[in-house]
Order: structure tokens, then sequence, then C-alpha cells
């Protein structure tokens, strides 16, 4: 099998996975994926999807956006000022978590008002869903950034 274009995402995961003093059994059962799978990805025979790779990083407990960076899913120059400004609010201790989510579904109507849309359709990666327009906030209620934002 042919080694896929995925960066070094395999060499990456199999230092961090070594750093952690995790077999790869242990890390796939901690992922949730198989052995063999888990594996390939490690030797660059298989891209694994965003939703592997999420497990995958929580399993090692290090950055997603580092594993969607080195995987091709996020273009690191691109994103990465929108991954460091939703940083930064989400790390704010001055902030509620309701006002943290306001301010991001303010910042990402804005970026869409401009032609801008984040790696993942504007999903916040550290949230899932919770911090884009139109979905369930921290509070579990619906949230529009334009009833928000006036």
């Amino acid at each position: 099998m042919a080694s896929l274009n995925v960066g070094n995402l395999g060499e990456y995961l199999r230092e961090q996975r070594r750093n952690a003093q995790l077999s790869l059994r242990q890390l796939a059962d901690a992922a949730g994926v198989s052995n063999p799978y888990l594996s390939q990805i490690e030797r660059g025979l298989r891209k694994p999807s965003a939703e592997v790779l999420q497990q995958v990083a929580k399993a090692l407990r290090i950055s997603a956006e580092t594993l969607y960076v080195r995987a091709g899913i996020l273009d690191a120059e691109r994103d990465r000022d929108d991954v460091e400004t939703r940083a930064v609010v989400l790390a704010d201790p001055t902030l509620t978590e309701q006002q943290k989510q306001v301010l991001l579904q303010i910042y990402e109507s804005f970026r869409k008002e401009n032609g801008f849309v984040g790696g993942d359709g504007a999903v916040d990666l550290q949230r899932g869903a919770d911090a884009v327009p139109g979905t369930r906030t921290a509070g579990g209620t619906d949230a529009d950034p334009q009833q928000t934002a006036g």
C-alpha cells in the first residue's frame, strides 16, 4: 500500500504516543480505534477522519487542532489566527462561559459576513458546535448572533 500525503502526522503521533509511554494497543483502546488501523495511521498508510483524530488527541491529552493541521484538515497559515483568537477568548478568566460563547458567536458572524469560514465549516474545534451561530450554547439555549450583537 502506498504512503498517503498526510504530512508528518504518523511520525508525530508515534512520537506523542511514546512520550505518553503508551503502547500502540493502549492508545488504540483509549481512542476507541483498532490496533491495526492506528498502526496504519502511524505508518502513513491511512488518513484518519477528524473524529478519529479528535479521539486520538483526547487519549494522548494533546491539541486536536495540531493533529488537524498535520493531517491537512486545517490550513495552518489561514486558520492560525482564527484558532489563536478563539483560544485567547476561551482562556480569559475574567469572562463567564456564556460571555465567551457570545463573543465567539459574534466573531464568527463577522467572519462569515466578510467571507471567511472556519476550516471545517466554522465549528469551533475545542467546543464542537457550541460556538457556531444558531446552535446550542453552553447555557442550553439557541444562540442567534444577530440578536446577541444588537
